[in-house]
């Protein structure tokens, strides 16, 4: 009988999926918990992750016609007050700002002091203080469109945190957009919808369904919501992001008015978009296995390492030697616009233990060199993508000629990994008693495409009984008409129910 072989990570996903996410982070090396609750200290591989992600979108952004700009942390309560259903919705989450000081007390214990006029909430999302803005940049219709984003962090005090899927501070950008139509701002929500959707994929490798949201799930304050969907490993969905058509309501709110060519005055037609750092959460869960982390080349912290391997003092110098000058080579490699980056490990440790920190942290390439690989010029070269112990042979050349398309092949190979388990987890249900059934049972898991009529009480009795909401109203799957199972009314085409994060 064979042996089950040692996971580098434990519990493995098949045993507890929750705690084995939270050990991947800290085999990983990503995050730990702050000593402030619900937030987090990113570590420099994890924040890697993040710098990469933004890289790419900044550039996406900018190459439409956006521009970086930054917004107060601190909004007045007053301005919140202005639009009802957005207040609505973020009321339970907002951390608010009372005091401006400390003293000591009379036993020398620092206490608030200086109470403010007008308390200050710290910022949950921007649209408040962004529309404060416009409505004094935009008079007249040659002002618009707008376009603006900002790389920030927001808070929201939530009661169940978990690192990058939902902290109390959370890493992210936001885009603010003013137009003079309709037709322009629903354009350009569905534009930025498209450039998360293409990142997303393309570039973590991610497969999504994308769609819009019911008015039950919708951004407070919304019209319409356009969402893109991944599932986990568990079957469970996570949202990535979300673009946000708001037509004039918060243009009413903030009195964002201007002349039109007309000479009369209207209310501009604005959007909202954001991703955030729980796309880093989203990579663990969509591409890990039970030894870790798996990084997509596009966006991996660093996606070679060089391991220079000499079991004895002789030699060694020779080998570190060789390890450099291939490190400095493989630098010199231009990979998706970007110079390749390349570690190379000379700490002073067992060579199992460096071996196995480098599997935990899912860099995509690892080459081992020793002075047997030097003399025979051939390189030990293993993907993570594979077994640990699938070793590849290849000459210094035949590395440096070819490595940008060994990338992309592992690259490509995460994205059908991730897509077939994806679709393999898709199921078609048409009674009440067998969608119940399928969610009360946890052996099942995955997403469920059913139909349904439309009514908010629907949605709101299975969210209720079940914990499952309507992910998306889907884009791109057939829009048959069939019967809601839960009413027997007409219902225009199947949505994506799941049990989320």
């Amino acid at each position: 009988m064979n042996k089950k072989r040692k996971t580098a990570i434990e519990p493995i996903r098949a045993d507890n999926y929750p705690e084995w996410y939270q050990q991947v982070i800290r085999a990983a090396d990503l995050a730990e918990l702050s000593p402030v609750r619900g937030c987090m200290v990113i570590k420099p591989w994890g924040y890697a992750l993040w710098e990469n992600i933004k890289d790419i979108l900044d550039q996406k952004f900018k190459e439409t016609g956006h521009k970086n700009a930054y917004f107060p942390l601190f909004i007045p309560l007053s301005y919140f007050q202005k639009e009802a259903t957005h207040v609505e919705g973020f009321a339970t989450e907002c951390a608010v700002v009372t005091h401006h000081r400390l003293e000591k007390d009379a036993d020398g214990q620092l206490q608030p002091a200086g109470e403010l006029e007008e308390p200050l909430i710290v910022r949950p999302t921007s649209e408040m203080i962004v529309g404060e803005m416009f409505s004094k940049w935009i008079k007249s219709y040659r002002d618009l469109p707008i376009l603006l984003n900002q790389w920030s962090n927001v808070v929201r005090w939530e009661m169940r945190t978990r690192l990058f899927l939902r902290t109390t501070e959370i890493l992210w950008q936001e885009g603010h957009t003013a137009h003079a139509t309709e037709d322009e701002a629903r354009k350009e929500a569905l534009l930025m919808h498209q450039i998360y959707v293409d990142t997303l994929q393309e570039d973590l490798a991610i497969p999504l369904i994308k769609g819009e949201k019911t008015e039950v799930e919708r951004f407070p304050g919304a019209v319409s919501t356009y969402t893109f969907e991944a599932m986990m490993q568990d079957g469970k969905a996570l949202q990535g992001g979300t673009s946000h058509f708001l037509g004039q309501n918060f243009s009413k709110a903030g009195n964002i008015q201007f002349q039109d060519e007309n000479g009369g005055l209207t209310y501009a037609w604005t959007t909202s978009w954001g991703v955030t750092t729980r796309l880093i959460g989203a990579l663990i869960m969509v591409h890990g296995d039970d030894d870790g982390i798996i990084l997509p080349p596009r966006v991996a912290s660093s996606q070679i390492v060089i391991i220079p391997v000499c079991h004895k003092e002789e030699g060694k110098e020779t080998v570190i030697a060789y390890a450099r000058e291939l490190k400095e080579e493989l630098q010199s490699i231009k990979y998706r616009d970007r110079h390749l980056r390349v570690e190379c490990d000379e700490r002073d440790m067992r060579g199992g233990e460096k071996l196995w920190s480098w599997i935990k942290n899912g860099i995509p390439v690892r080459i081992e060199i020793g002075p047997r690989e030097i003399e025979e010029n051939r390189l030990s070269v293993t993907k993570r993508n594979k077994g640990h112990r699938e070793f590849e042979h290849q000459t210094k050349d035949e590395l440096l000629s070819s490595i940008g398309d060994q990338l992309e092949e592992i690259q490509r190979d995460l994205y059908d990994k991730a897509r077939a388990f994806r679709d393999a987890h898709l199921h078609t249900i048409d009674d009440k008693e067998a969608f119940y059934a399928f969610f009360n049972d946890p052996t099942k898991k995955g997403f469920v495409l059913s139909h349904w009529c439309g009514e908010n009480e629907v949605e709101e009795q299975i969210k209720k009984d079940l914990s499952v909401t309507i992910r998306c109203i889907p884009f791109d799957m057939e829009k048959e008409k069939g019967t809601c199972p839960f009413t027997g009314k007409e219902s225009p085409q199947r949505v994506v129910f799941a049990k989320s994060y």
